[in-house]
């Protein structure tokens, strides 16, 4: 039977307590599951607006509806089945560190899919394999203890400084925080998230007005799911647009004793 050293402990009774559901919190699904699933493509990132207690803690920091992200790789764990219990998306979790789930998990969350743009083949396939290769590891401990403290009292933190004091984590590679996890997958192939940009002054033989772009891949432990959203190399792609989206064709309720053509 493994040992455990009270560190170790104790951070895993806070995972625990962390992770319950907080009643007062609301996701509700905005997209129907099986148009979820059809849109989602292997190397999408999926994030959700979760519910529990540590959920809260993370989107206050980010001041975002976003406090988890996963990436769905397909069926590259389970093969082609069809199973409802195919286990398509690789996430970190707070007790079981990472681990493959199936999209039904999240199924009547709130969820939005960002997709890198311009990736081959090969380098797709390359972010997927990274982030399975690492199923298994566990989550940050340090990251727990420190998000705790959020959860006492909402510190009054300039909203500059939130993101900094999302920097926590041992830097332990094999200890992931869901939305590192993503970004050091795609920084394997040097695919952009939110880069740091620094602009040089052209040379002589370049146009005026012209800068040079150089750009600086920021540490993992700095991402947060939010990022993924607002980054201009992610599309977001919405389920019920790209099935077909008709607003005349919807079916209305239609109450007896109210006019919906409202008067002003």
């Amino acid at each position: 039977m493994m040992a455990f050293s009270p560190v170790q402990w104790m951070g895993r009774a806070l995972a625990r307590f962390l992770s319950r559901e907080r009643p007062q919190e609301i996701s509700t699904a905005t997209t129907r599951p099986d148009l979820l699933f059809d849109a989602l493509e292997p190397g999408d990132v999926l994030l959700v607006e979760g519910t529990s207690r540590i959920s809260g803690a993370i989107k206050y920091l980010t001041q975002s509806t976003w406090s988890h992200a996963a990436l769905y790789v397909g069926d590259a764990i389970d093969g082609d089945s069809l199973s409802s219990e195919r286990r398509s998306l690789v996430e970190a979790d707070l007790n079981d560190g990472v681990r493959a789930v199936p999209l039904g998990l999240y199924a009547h969350y709130h969820t939005r899919i960002c997709r890198p743009v311009g990736l081959t083949p090969a380098e797709n396939e390359q972010v997927i394999r990274y982030a399975i290769e690492r199923l298994g590891h566990q989550y940050d401990l340090r990251n727990i203890f420190d998000l705790a403290r959020y959860l006492i009292r909402n510190p009054p933190v300039p909203g500059h400084l939130k993101r900094r004091m999302l920097t926590f984590g041992s830097g332990d590679p094999t200890r992931a925080i869901c939305s590192s996890l993503i970004a050091q997958a795609f920084q394997s192939i040097r695919y952009p998230i939110l880069p740091a940009i620094d602009y040089l002054e052209p040379a002589a033989h370049h146009p005026p007005g012209y800068l040079r772009e150089i750009y600086r891949i920021r540490h993992h432990s700095m991402y947060a799911p939010r990022d993924f959203d607002v980054s201009p190399f992610f599309d977001v792609v919405k389920p019920r647009v790209v099935d077909g989206f008709n607003f005349r064709a919807f079916d209305w309720f239609e109450d007896e004793g109210s006019d919906t053509s409202a008067e002003h």
